[in-house]
């Protein structure tokens, strides 16, 4: 591939895409059910961006941060989704040798931005629920941009040695992944040489971007609840765990797949259970996310009813 020149000689130019079924009438299903989510994500998190710029009230480091996941939610699904429809539909499932290494590298980006991105927030309540008083000093505007870049170029550096590690492999043939995109373990598994030292880097990449993570995340919430303990009435403790939930249960759904797929050896992989971990942690986690955030919460239902003008929300 001489748009590569870090890639050894490969005869293969394009990758055939076997998605879900091979069953038309099963594809027509699929299709209509992953439009729906698809739609439904991009509206989703697009009405809570919106919401967050129009209403002054939540303009706070919080909401930024929401903001942000919303936004990188909505690129992480467009990066896979519109090619699966597509799909789903044609009998051609091909997908060029360099859309692949830009599918793939991008997917990287967005994944592990946010999945560092989900241990900035938990700092965020760790600051807003131990230190109430410093809060708005603590975070202020700077650091949680520098924050966010932080977490991008996370995403950026690692996300380059993941597609390098795998791409610069010589693959030969066949050229059909078991996957509806390009991923990183799928594609592996086509590779005609040996990957013993890809699947070491993935472990060690694995554990540093979900592990390291989750770890910063487990220790605020270690301080966080232990303060919660500390609050003498029982609706105190409930508002200030309340702030938290929404955030513990996107984690679990996004870190907890993506642990499965990324730290366990390609010997060990399932084609058939990697395609429905990839597709809770990039399609349905995204299509969730903007439900569990605004469900119980009251700022953004209010800022909804606000912008709309279709009544007051109760305080």
């Amino acid at each position: 591939m001489q748009d590569f020149p870090w890639v050894h000689n490969s005869s293969v130019s394009e990758f055939i895409l076997l998605g879900f079924s091979r069953n038309p009438q099963t594809n027509v299903i699929l299709f209509n059910i992953f439009l729906f989510l698809y739609l439904s994500t991009l509206m989703g998190n697009g009405l809570i961006v919106t919401l967050i710029q129009l209403d002054s009230r939540l303009h706070t480091p919080m909401y930024f941060f929401l903001c942000v996941l919303s936004m990188l939610d909505m690129s992480y699904v467009t990066t896979t989704v519109p090619q699966m429809l597509v799909h789903l539909i044609f009998q051609k499932k091909t997908i060029s040798y360099a859309r692949c290494v830009a599918q793939m590298y991008i997917f990287l980006v967005l994944g592990i931005t946010e999945g560092w991105l989900f241990s900035v927030m938990a700092c965020d309540r760790y600051v807003a629920i131990c230190y109430p008083l410093r809060y708005r000093v603590i975070m202020n505007p700077c650091l949680c941009r520098a924050m966010v870049v932080f977490c991008g170029l996370w995403g950026v550096s690692c996300s380059l040695v993941y597609t390098v590690f795998t791409m610069r492999l010589p693959y030969c043939g066949p050229n059909e992944v078991n996957h509806f995109f390009c991923e990183v373990p799928a594609v592996l598994k086509l590779a005609c040489a040996d990957t013993s030292l890809n699947d070491r880097v993935d472990f060690i990449l694995g554990f540093i971007l979900l592990l390291v993570p989750l770890s910063f995340i487990l220790t605020s919430y270690v301080f966080i609840f232990a303060t919660i303990l500390k609050i003498p009435s029982a609706q105190g403790r409930l508002k200030a765990f309340s702030t938290c939930a929404s955030h513990i249960t996107v984690v679990t759904m996004f870190c907890g797949p993506a642990m499965f797929m990324y730290m366990n050896p390609g010997a060990n992989a399932s084609p058939e259970r990697d395609k429905k971990l990839a597709l809770f942690y990039n399609v349905i986690s995204a299509f969730l996310n903007p439900i569990i955030y605004s469900l119980r919460n009251k700022d953004v239902k209010r800022a909804f009813l606000k912008v709309t003008g279709w009544g007051k929300c109760p305080e």
